[in-house]
């Protein structure tokens, strides 16, 4: 008898795959398309940078580079552990935070409730239009207000308390004032973009939700908290867990503008630590280690926060 070849089986589920793969990139080809930009920025400026991560392990040097520069290992670390800025600089990059979460986190959600129960459209545009406007001014603006509103001589705050027989305060030199400053001054130009995310998601809700609930005698509250909060529940989950993961990575560029060596006491974050001993000090290597240490931290928050949010709303990220 002849011995005949036998071709190889044919993987039918890996063959169906590959299919229905190039179906899809046939009929949404200029969708793909689009992805191009994004991808090459995300590249370019987020995976190509990490190539110089490991400036955080060596002795860097400007004129020998980052390859011949000598390997120290993990020695920028420990400088940063047990320099008398750690304490500090992490227990007020957690307090600006926590005052975030507390206070500027449920302000766009308010503001999404509240603009949903609006009636009348030009109103209610006009409102939204005033208060999208600061999130689009620059942060160096913003903090020049601030500074003058708060101005011990000529400032609106200032002016109001000695007219009514208070004396002035130089508040931007008082430590104790710094994170109620920068907090607010956050929620004021964030806020209104901020509910553009859950206005949208408000606006989605099935109309028949709230029929049925006035129907059942719901008043504006209930409907509000049996309905409208519950169904944009899972995008304040998310929300809350990518901001957990940014919870080390306050607004450096608002605390340079606003903050002086007098509130570094309560001002200094790790943020501007970073700014100070890399950009200022030439110190690369250890603001490296530094920024490193934040960017692992927020991952590993960002992490259980989506197990531990999964387990208990069975909402998360992924």
């Amino acid at each position: 008898m002849l011995n005949r070849k036998t071709s190889p089986p044919v993987d039918t589920k890996t063959g169906n795959k590959r299919q229905i793969l190039w179906k899809d990139l046939k009929r949404d080809k200029l969708l793909y398309l689009l992805l191009i930009l994004p991808i090459t920025v995300y590249v370019l400026f987020y995976y190509k940078p990490m190539f110089g991560l490991q400036i955080a392990f060596k002795n860097y040097n400007v004129f020998q580079g980052i390859s011949e520069s000598p390997w120290v290992g993990f020695e920028h670390f420990k400088t940063f552990f047990h320099s008398p800025f750690f304490g500090r600089t992490l227990k007020n990059t957690l307090m600006l935070s926590l005052y975030n979460m507390l206070f500027a986190f449920p302000a766009p959600i308010i503001l999404a409730l509240m603009f949903n129960e609006v009636q009348k459209i030009k109103f209610k545009k006009f409102v939204q239009t005033c208060t999208y406007i600061p999130h689009f001014i620059s942060v160096v603006i913003v903090a020049s207000l601030v500074t003058s509103f708060l101005s011990p001589s000529s400032g609106v705050i200032n002016t109001i308390i000695s007219a009514f027989g208070g004396e002035k305060v130089y508040f931007l030199t008082k430590p104790e004032y710094f994170r109620t400053i920068y907090t607010v001054m956050g929620i004021w130009q964030g806020t209104g973009f901020n509910s553009i995310v859950y206005l949208s998601v408000i606006t989605a809700i099935d109309t028949s939700l709230y029929e049925a609930a006035m129907i059942d005698g719901a008043n504006k509250w209930k409907q509000i908290t049996n309905v409208t909060i519950p169904s944009i529940l899972p995008t304040i989950v998310m929300m809350f867990i990518m901001r957990l993961g940014n919870i080390l990575n306050v607004g450096y560029e608002s605390i340079i503008l606003l903050y002086q060596p007098a509130t570094y006491e309560t001002a200094d974050t790790i943020g501007t630590y970073i700014y100070r001993v890399g950009l200022e000090n030439s110190q690369y290597s250890l603001a490296t280690a530094v920024g490193l240490v934040n960017g692992i931290v927020g991952l590993l928050l960002v992490i259980l926060s989506n197990t531990i949010s999964k387990r208990v709303t069975e909402y998360g990220l992924w």
